[in-house]
């Protein structure tokens, strides 16, 4: 419920537009002097003020300015008389968001003050989605069958009210399934809140989703609004939920389950229409048997399971991954990347999953300064994909090819993999190390262990 501030010195005034606007649905408070609203507006953070522009001991502007200091967002409709119409185009340039002409018309008022709360609303969302998110949305890209079944259940479960509950390898793109089943769904219009369970600590973490009161512990010099609020009728994202500490969690099933909460430090049950999409890079069935995640609030978030998979598990599709990078870091070239370093690109592991390949490619289109994008160009421990491999032929064709009919021992394949990169690094151990994809440290363990002289 949108809270509405009046100050103005008639008491008869505060009286009719507190009337009227109530009926309109609104909460409303009243103030007859500047000072007493400016103590309400730090106490109960208002959405909206009306504000006479003449008034004994401190005038309107003078309010506005203070207003404005506490909080600077906070939209100001000026009131005035028809001789001071010129003061109260001087107040719209410092602040305030429109002003009325008394004797008005109660109806031209509220259109007033609807229309400022909508343009609010959506000033606050484009603010934090950008100071939050910085990212496009979108489908996950990609052609092979796991990614197209993904984006075959996103669709499906987008307008659905059920908590949804996304699990899958750090880097693999929970937040952008998140974002797209917003944007799918009818709510795409109101605000998607994502929150990271996992960076804050717990003292922190209850103010962040349900806010605090004004006075609630040391440095709550405001009321502040939790992501709860924030999200109400949109979409809250909660990452790594399975990181949240055991006291939250059962507070987290609570709102879940009864829809409503009371802000840190408050009495006021707030009731809240929120989508909840969770998400976590660790399999929540075992965090259950650790008896780090509460096996009934896995339940309330596991209405609709969705599962991306790892990249190394779909590396059909890295090259239009590769492809969606290239163009994105650089969109004035159609830059290339040469079947050598695409090879390699398919060839790895990709522990860190997408994230790691945007950030390779990022750094590839970099350091190639808009040439096409050769092996070179690629990170050393993808480019000793090919050096390893070059090394386990020249094995393959000494011991392995060649195999012996008393057979030979794994020990002896690695035993004679580390003479040959010895041999071709002219014996530098740690360009021998390089060329194995091991560590200096690990090569010389197992030079001890088959005693090879370095």
């Amino acid at each position: 419920m949108n809270k509405i501030l009046v100050i103005d010195d008639e008491e008869h005034m505060c009286w009719a537009l507190e009337k009227g606007l109530r009926q309109e649905g609104y909460q409303v408070l009243t103030a007859t002097r500047g000072r007493a609203g400016l103590e309400i507006i730090r106490n109960e953070t208002p959405s909206l003020v009306i504000l006479d522009l003449k008034m004994p001991e401190m005038d309107g502007l003078e309010v506005l300015v203070k207003a404005k200091e506490i909080i600077p967002k906070l939209p100001i409709i000026m009131l005035t008389a028809h001789g001071t119409i010129n003061t109260a185009i001087e107040a719209m340039k410092l602040g305030a968001v429109d002003y009325i002409t008394k004797p008005f018309d109660l109806d031209e008022l509220k259109i007033v003050v609807k229309q400022a709360l909508k343009v609010s609303s959506l000033q606050e969302e484009v603010l934090f989605l950008r100071s939050e998110l910085k990212k496009k949305h979108g489908r996950i890209i990609g052609n092979s069958l796991a990614i197209q079944e993904v984006n075959t259940l996103v669709e499906r479960v987008a307008d659905s009210n059920a908590t949804v509950l996304i699990t899958g390898e750090s880097g693999t793109g929970k937040e952008v399934t998140a974002l797209s089943i917003h944007h799918l769904s009818y709510r795409r219009e109101k605000p998607y809140v994502p929150i990271n369970c996992a960076a804050l600590p717990e003292s922190l973490l209850e103010s962040e989703l349900f806010g605090h009161e004004r006075g609630a512990f040391t440095g709550a010099v405001a009321r502040k609004l939790g992501r709860f609020e924030l999200a109400d009728n949109g979409t809250l994202f909660l990452d790594e939920v399975t990181e949240m500490p055991l006291s939250m969690q059962v507070k987290l099933l609570r709102v879940l389950q009864e829809r409503q909460f009371e802000r840190v430090g408050g009495t006021e049950s707030i009731h809240v229409n929120v989508r909840v999409i969770a998400a976590t890079n660790r399999d929540p069935v075992e965090c259950i048997k650790d008896g780090t995640f509460r096996e009934d609030l896995y339940y309330r978030l596991n209405v609709l399971p969705i599962h991306i998979p790892p990249l190394r598990l779909r590396a059909e599709d890295i090259p239009l991954l590769t492809m969606h990078f290239l163009q994105k870091f650089n969109p004035a070239q159609e830059q290339m990347i040469s079947p050598e370093a695409m090879g390699l690109l398919m060839t790895y592991e990709w522990p860190g999953n997408i994230r790691e390949l945007q950030n390779v490619i990022e750094r590839s289109v970099i350091l190639s300064q808009g040439n096409d994008i050769k092996v070179h160009h690629l990170p050393k421990e993808i480019q000793s994909i090919q050096t390893l491999a070059n090394s386990k032929n020249e094995v393959d064709q000494g011991l392995i090819l060649n195999f012996p009919d008393k057979g030979i021992s794994f020990d002896e394949v690695e035993r004679e993999l580390i003479l040959k990169a010895l041999e071709k690094s002219s014996g530098n151990q740690t360009k021998a190390a390089h060329l194995l994809g091991l560590t200096r440290s690990a090569l010389l363990y197992r030079a001890q262990k088959y005693q090879i002289k370095v």
